[in-house]
């Protein structure tokens, strides 16, 4: 599922209620879309994916047919609850948002924590066939439920019996009395990661048995007890599906070019580096 927050700088309810309803349209043309909406009015400064606060709603849609709502619903829960359906997702109203954005207003004024794609002043200022390839470029937003979800839908699904899973997690410490780190950042080589695991998994596919492999690992900064990387196998048994996914992590720490920057409490360094 792919993210696009949409912010409002100094301007009206009603432009920026129009600027969603058209990249909602827009959006909606390539599949399935939530909207998450965020009252700062009454949050309490957190970030989207930690300690719920303010009023978060979710649907389907600007006008969808279910909504959820509560003061105790992170942004993060509502994208969770969104992933396992929706194609895209657009969240309105978080400053602090990872995800690229849209800028409603003032674009001189601070603007969001990921990229901004564009700033409109008006709605006839979206280009919105633009915004839809610029959003497709951006890494999506994925859980394990939602990669889960994509193997169930194969068309070789009736033949499979065992989905096997590994999810792999920032750890604060190795022993009690290390420093605690406080987050990991990933950076890809672009273009050569991707082919290395479309490479990586069109192997593990062509395993007898084996009929599904997902894998996905986040870039960027990733916090203590967040989630660093899944690999998700749909296979005809268990034995099949236990090895692959072992197989899986292995190889693609071993094979796909990603760096790691860990920061702890006292230090940062890139880990490639400490172990020379």
């Amino acid at each position: 599922m792919h993210v696009l927050g949409i912010l409002e700088r100094d301007s009206s309810d009603e432009l920026l209620d129009q600027v969603v309803d058209r990249v909602v349209d827009r959006l909606s043309r390539a599949g399935r879309v939530g909207v998450v909406r965020y009252d700062a009015t009454i949050a309490d400064g957190t970030h989207e994916s930690l300690t719920p606060g303010g009023d978060v709603t979710y649907d389907l849609g600007a006008d969808g047919d279910w909504t959820a709502a509560g003061t105790g619903l992170s942004v993060g829960d509502a994208l969770d609850a969104l992933a396992t359906d929706c194609e895209y997702a657009v969240v309105v109203g978080v400053s602090t948002l990872r995800y690229p954005s849209i800028v409603v207003g003032a674009a001189d004024e601070p603007s969001a924590a990921g990229t901004v794609l564009t700033s409109v002043a008006s709605a006839s200022d979206l280009e919105e066939d633009d915004l839809f390839d610029a959003l497709e470029r951006h890494e999506p937003y994925e859980t394990l439920e939602s990669l889960v979800a994509d193997v169930k839908r194969s068309p070789e699904a009736d033949q499979a019996g065992a989905i096997a899973t590994f999810t792999g997690r920032v750890r604060a410490k190795d022993d009690p009395d290390d420093e605690r780190t406080e987050y990991l950042e990933f950076e890809k080589y672009e273009g050569v990661a991707q082919r290395r695991m479309a490479a990586l998994r069109e192997d593990l596919e062509s395993r007898d048995g084996v009929y599904e492999v997902v894998m996905y690992h986040r870039t960027g900064v990733v916090k203590d007890g967040e989630d660093i990387v899944f690999v998700v196998v749909l296979a005809g048994h268990r034995e099949e599906a236990f090895r692959t996914v072992e197989d899986g992590i292995n190889r693609l720490k071993d094979e796909v070019p990603l760096f790691k920057k860990e920061v702890t409490v006292e230090d940062e360094f890139w880990v490639h580096e400490q172990s020379q």
